[in-house]
């Protein structure tokens, strides 16, 4: 019986540990994100030394649907840039007082599905949106996507978006 009891627990925290990994991975890299439309490119607000570029699939850039939010299938990139820095650790700035682009450093993607929402915990649910960071050749990063999510979470008057205005 206590032979039982143990292969049962064992084969418990196995399929846990294979939903965690599995949800985790349900976002694919767009490798063909560059023929998404470029919607916007921005100094990174929260990081004073990074530039960011978005793109949106043809869901997204159809803008949002009748309750106010993007179609599910949306899926929004973000190409994430060092900024240059001068030889204090500053970013440089053009004459138009942007930042200037230096090397991409990862690939931040946001995809909506139905029923991902459920997966995540309730304090970092951004509706049925969720993240996956990729570096620049494609490769899944391990970052913290918690942080991701507890960053969009307040936004929920924008469908969890920064850049909610520019799509509608």
């Amino acid at each position: 019986m206590k032979k039982i009891a143990i292969a049962v627990f064992t084969i418990a925290v196995v399929s846990a540990a294979a939903f965690a990994v599995a949800r985790d991975d349900q976002i694919e890299f767009p490798a063909d994100y560059k023929s998404y439309k470029n919607y916007l490119s921005l100094d990174r607000t929260g990081n004073d030394k990074q530039i960011i570029r978005l793109f949106a699939n043809d869901k997204a850039a159809a803008g949002m649907d009748a309750n106010g939010g993007l179609p599910n299938g949306s899926v929004l990139v973000g190409e994430i840039y060092k900024a240059k820095l001068d030889d204090k650790g500053e970013a440089i700035e053009s004459s138009l007082s942007r930042r200037v682009r230096g090397k991409l450093a990862a690939i931040a993607v946001m995809e909506k599905r139905a029923g991902w929402g459920s997966k995540i915990p309730e304090d970092l649910r951004t509706g049925d949106w969720d993240f996956a960071v990729f570096s620049p050749d494609g490769k899944r990063l391990d970052k913290d996507l918690n942080k991701c999510r507890a960053c969009h979470t307040p936004l929920t008057e924008s469908d969890y978006l920064f850049s909610y205005d520019h799509l509608k």
